[in-house]
């Protein structure tokens, strides 16, 4: 009996598994569509649509601020590996990739030259059976092209020292490599034993805030129509007098509306316009759950306060975010290592263990950048600490604390 599922088990666990990431990058992309109650929403304004960029704004603060720098300890050369293979695009397209789907894939195959090449495959295109122990894969599978009706023109299955494509209208090949691990490798956020291949960050919470968020926002539009030309009506007009054209009526500036035979005139009158208050408060309310559930505060969903924030604030209102930030550079950065490691297995053709990279370390810069105010704080207390510590601070220390 084979050790490995094969590639139909996988082609199917992608199929059943995709649907959710594209819910995900969906509401990421503001394209979802909200269920309509059909109580308030007149016929005439059913096919009304509108976008809010909360979920965007969750996933974006949070990868805007993990930006790896680079690796220490580096006895492998990875960040030469990362660097030739564009550090920045590449690291930050897998980060985001993972937070929105919760698990990103990062593909490696050698170039003619045999150096490591290192691409993003999301979520959607992506599978495989992971090893809870190293987080790596046993087995995995990927769509590496589809064509223009999303259809797959090369597949990709990946084992231990090898790995098979399956390209549309041609035999299927393999290409061998010395690496210990299949080359494709999860970089997870949030990953927990019950689900090893993690958590995305726009959860079921947020998707259900921000769809009701959007129903008060299109209420509100509704009632902005009534609010700006109010419904009027005439009492006692007589039902042969000339008819009057409505638009004509609604703009005009002065109406004349003469008397009948007996002296009597109709009654004009207006109703009571429903004022805009309670959709902006409800919106409000929305925007505090929203901003709970996600680390993130009413001035970054579009709800300012009165006075601008100095660093030091902004830093305590964002101290769940913080925390968040420092989870996922743990994480996440699991997984750019083992990418790195099997990079630099196919670059020198050997099989290194994964127990010899334990001492390489990533580097981030800071979750949040000091303004001059908090630079002189640092200043002060290394001061204090080298005075009982000589030595203790060198460059890195200082570029950790710092950033710069």
């Amino acid at each position: 009996m084979s050790e490995y599922k094969g590639i139909g088990y996988l082609r199917n666990k992608l199929l059943a598994k995709r649907s959710r990431v594209m819910l995900r990058y969906r509401y990421y992309e503001m394209k979802n569509v909200i269920k309509d109650f059909g109580i308030s929403t007149p016929p005439d304004l059913k096919n009304v649509t509108n976008a809010l960029g909360w979920c965007g704004k969750a996933v974006d603060s949070l990868a805007d601020r993990l930006v790896l720098q680079g690796f220490k300890n580096d006895a492998y050369g990875l960040n030469n590996v990362y660097e030739q293979n564009n550090m920045d695009i590449l690291v930050d397209s897998a980060i985001l990739g993972a937070l929105i789907s919760a698990c990103d894939f990062v593909y490696i195959a050698a170039d003619n030259d045999g150096f490591p090449r290192m691409r993003v495959v999301d979520g959607r295109h992506a599978t495989g059976v992971i090893d809870p122990i190293t987080n790596m894969l046993k087995e995995g599978y990927a769509v590496l092209e589809f064509d223009e009706f999303d259809q797959p023109l090369i597949e990709a299955y990946f084992v231990a020292g090898a790995t098979t494509f399956y390209e549309k209208g041609k035999n299927p090949y393999t290409v061998t490599n010395s690496a210990p691990y299949p080359l494709l490798v999860p970089v997870i956020y949030c990953p927990d034993a019950t689900r090893p291949f993690g958590h995305s960050r726009i959860s079921r919470a947020c998707m259900s805030i921000v769809d009701s968020a959007m129903r008060t926002v299109k209420r509100s539009e509704i009632s902005a129509e009534f609010y700006s030309y109010p419904q009027k009506y005439i009492l006692g007009m007589d039902p042969n007098a000339e008819e009057m054209e409505k638009w004509r009526v609604t703009m005009s500036s002065m109406l004349r509306i003469d008397k009948d035979d007996d002296g009597d005139h109709p009654v004009v009158g207006q109703f009571q316009t429903a004022a805009q208050t309670p959709h902006s408060e409800q919106l409000r309310i929305f925007a505090g759950l929203f901003a709970g559930e996600t680390g993130l505060t009413l001035d970054d969903l579009g709800f300012p306060s009165a006075n601008p924030s100095s660093s030091e604030a902004i830093r305590a209102a964002h101290e769940s975010l913080r925390l968040t930030a420092r989870k996922a550079q743990r994480t996440l950065g699991v997984g750019l290592l083992n990418a790195g490691y099997l990079a630099a297995c196919v670059r020198d053709d050997y099989p290194y263990e994964r127990r010899q990279l334990a001492g390489t370390t990533l580097m981030w810069a800071p979750i949040f950048e000091p303004d001059i105010t908090a630079l002189s704080g640092i200043g002060d207390a290394v001061q204090k600490i080298q005075l009982a510590f000589p030595d203790y601070f060198d460059e890195e220390k200082l570029r950790e604390l710092t950033g710069i």
